[in-house]
């Protein structure tokens, strides 16, 4: 296959993705909302999320053109291009970001409406604003690579030769952007949504007794907004650099194995943006097998959408990558053995991604599902207070650990046995694949969540809000599994971004009992803890603010609790804004400066060390803290939805079970996915520095 045409097929294919985000937004927009009180309000969300989002983009500029000339300045050669390849992922990441918390903020509002009018309709509504986040994603993220190897065939030529010389150090810029902005932009809005989340919720249903999403509350328009700048905008910033990072990995590992052979590493770096491009048809047409009828399960119709993806693309990889490999083979060994793999065993590796994806989704589905055992234990722990609460929900949260954590396994040593670290990479990429249609059903659910809260301040119908709350209790659930399979690709991303480090640097084989390796291991294992602890003190002290701005309200304007005066949103709006830029900072320092001064002060084997002991505490402590926070929260609204009702003691428990998990499931556990595969990358491109540092 030649490298114009894997490029072209994947320009096509991305384009097809953005044309369909671009047509479905149109579509949403053209929807009519005929509740007057319903457009007021939605507009504050949608204003807030939008001053959010250029604030914080304000912050990010300098931040991102500062990194731009230390490339620039630390780099020799064509290397400097890679200043230019760093913006071009910053602005990329930037962009589906924006677009997608553009649509779903028209969404929130028009799901409602739909709500009048039956489940299915207001599905439709809710899975298409999460469907123009999925799909700007991965068409931005996919046509930004291409663009990315293709600027630099203008410059210098299409021989492998100048490829891997030039296009893979480019990449590795461009991931260095997406991740730079991924990190930032999880952070800050998880602080963002979760101490509005946090504050409302303490204030309004435990001290004062009023509703969810109550009008009277003023925390409560903050606290939709944060589902938008949180939920939407910084999960589609994750996955999209889980996306772009796991297909930059497998092409650097397949330049690897085409040494001596131009041919054989073409094909193995271009295969990856082809199957990636299968799977975004394959998202794109399984949108349309999203439909439900009234009275059956919103689940069972996201998860045909979802499964009919994946067994869209187990059904064309085979025929796609023998047309890209043809009969190339590779060899590698394992121990005393040489393995030669080809295209079965990259099918087989892509494959195992995909079945690795699922069982870690069905997985968490369990520890976190509404019907399942554990969030049912929690709730039971409800009835004796909120410590047994607290107890339960992180007895669980460690549990699910050892589950997707031998899944994991399972991927990594059957894909090496399969492909070396290359079908590790391809695996990655193969739980990725569809990532199209699960991040539009994990942007689904902030949608409908606003939707509901939608619907009581603006007093509709009590069924909108019975329609909207089945669409809710759904959300928290598939946005735990989109935790599950964002953490267990980044677990194998950073796995093969390691690999590619280690290999530009010629480290074939590392002694872990080498104190410089042992030193980076440990410091490593507790950079994920720092980070964690400086993601929740920050909601913790901007909750606090939130909490005292409410009680001063309720405080001072007695009229609001009666319904005779209007809350100040504005101003709880500002508190969480201002802290949420200001805390993100220093966790997202930390995340860059540690790579670097480990490995300038204590060279590469201390530096993989590190690198290793972030990925591996990382990952469990992501798995922990997102499926506590999951059991809380639907055993809250198991609670809310029983005959217990509102207000009660065992009410009250599960609200402040929720709270607590706030923070563990939307802002520290899912920033730690892209806490381990930014310090991989940063290692990757300061690899040719370092090389020459160290001699």
């Amino acid at each position: 296959m030649s490298l114009f045409l894997a490029i072209s097929v994947s320009v096509v294919c991305s384009l097809i993705a953005l044309i369909y985000a671009f047509a479905k937004n149109i579509w949403i927009g053209k929807l009519p909302i005929e509740n007057v009180k319903l457009k007021k309000i939605s507009g504050y969300i949608s204003e807030g999320s939008q001053a959010f989002l250029n604030r914080e983009y304000v912050v990010l500029i300098p931040f991102a053109l500062i990194v731009a000339l230390l490339l620039t300045i630390g780099n020799q050669g064509t290397l400097k291009l890679q200043a230019f390849s760093f913006l071009v992922g910053a602005l990329a990441s930037g962009l589906a970001g924006y677009f997608g918390m553009q649509t779903a903020t028209k969404a929130n509002s028009r799901t409602a409406c739909a709500a009048q009018n039956g489940l299915n309709k207001a599905l439709k509504v809710a899975f298409t604003g999460g469907s123009v986040m999925g799909m700007a994603t991965v068409g931005l993220a996919l046509l930004s690579i291409c663009l990315v190897i293709l600027f630099s065939i203008f410059l210098f030529g299409s021989s492998f030769s100048t490829l891997t010389e030039t296009i893979y150090p480019l990449l590795s810029g461009f991931g260095l952007g997406i991740s730079s902005i991924a990190l930032f932009a999880r952070v800050g809005g998880g602080i963002f949504t979760k101490a509005a989340d946090v504050g409302a919720d303490l204030v309004g249903k435990v001290e004062a007794g009023i509703p969810e999403d109550d009008h009277r509350n003023p925390a409560v328009i903050a606290d939709n907004v944060g589902d938008n700048v949180g939920d939407v905008a910084g999960m589609g910033a994750d996955l999209f650099e889980s996306y772009g990072g796991a297909i930059i990995g497998c092409i650097i590992l397949g330049a690897s194995i085409g040494a001596g052979n131009s041919e054989l590493g073409l094909r193995f770096s271009l295969l990856p943006i082809i199957l990636a491009s299968l799977g975004i048809i394959a998202s794109v047409i399984s949108t349309y097998f999203v439909r439900v009828k009234e009275g059956s399960s919103p689940q069972k119709a996201l998860n045909r959408g979802t499964f009919g993806a994946a067994i869209l693309t187990a059904v064309l990889l085979y025929p796609v990558t023998k047309f890209v490999l043809g009969d190339y083979t590779f060899t590698f060994s394992y121990g005393d053995k040489t393995i030669t793999a080809g295209v079965w065993s990259i099918c087989l590796s892509v494959l195992t991604g995909l079945l690795a994806g699922i069982l870690i989704g069905i997985i968490t589905e369990f520890y976190t599902g509404t019907e399942g055992k554990p969030v049912k234990e929690v709730e039971k722990a409800c009835f004796t207070g909120p410590a047994t609460t607290i107890i339960s929900g992180i007895g669980i949260g460690m549990f699910s650990t050892f589950l997707p954590v031998i899944t994991v396994s399972f991927a990594l040593l059957t894909s090496f046995l399969l492909a070396g670290f290359y079908g590790i990479g391809i695996a990655a990429l193969g739980m990725l694949l569809t990532i199209g249609i699960q991040l539009s059903v994990d942007a689904y659910g902030p949608i409908a969540d606003n939707a509901g809260g939608l619907a009581v301040m603006s007093e509709m119908k009590s069924d909108v809000r019975k329609i909207t709350d089945q669409l809710d209790a759904v959300g928290n659930t598939t946005a735990a599994i989109g935790n599950g399979f964002a953490i267990g690709s980044a677990a194998l991303t950073a796995i093969i971004l390691i690999s590619a480090f280690a290999q530009m640097v010629e480290i074939e084989v590392f002694n872990i009992i080498n104190a410089h390796v042992m030193a980076g291991l440990f410091i490593g294992g507790t950079i994920p803890f720092l980070f964690s602890a400086l993601s929740m003190q920050a909601v913790g002290i901007s909750a606090g603010a939130m909490i005292e701005e409410v009680r001063k309200q309720f405080r001072e304007k007695p009229g609001i609790l009666e319904d005779k005066e209007t809350p100040d949103y504005r101003s709880c709006v500002d508190i969480a804004t201002q802290t949420a830029l200001k805390k993100m900072l220093i966790p997202g320092v930390l995340a860059i400066i540690s790579p670097v001064l480990v490995g300038f002060l204590g060279g590469f084997e201390m530096l993989v060390g590190l690198l290793i002991g972030a990925t591996l505490t990382g990952v469990l402590l992501a798995i922990f803290m997102a499926n506590s926070g999951g059991a809380w929260d639907n055993a809250k609204k198991r609670i809310e939805s029983s005959e217990i009702g509102k207000g009660t003691d065992i009410h009250k428990a599960a609200v402040i079970g929720d709270t607590v998990g706030d923070p563990f499931k939307d802002t520290a556990g899912p920033a730690l996915n892209t806490l381990i595969k930014l310090m991989a990358i940063i290692a990757l491109v300061i690899a040719p520095i370092l090389k020459i540092y160290w001699g």
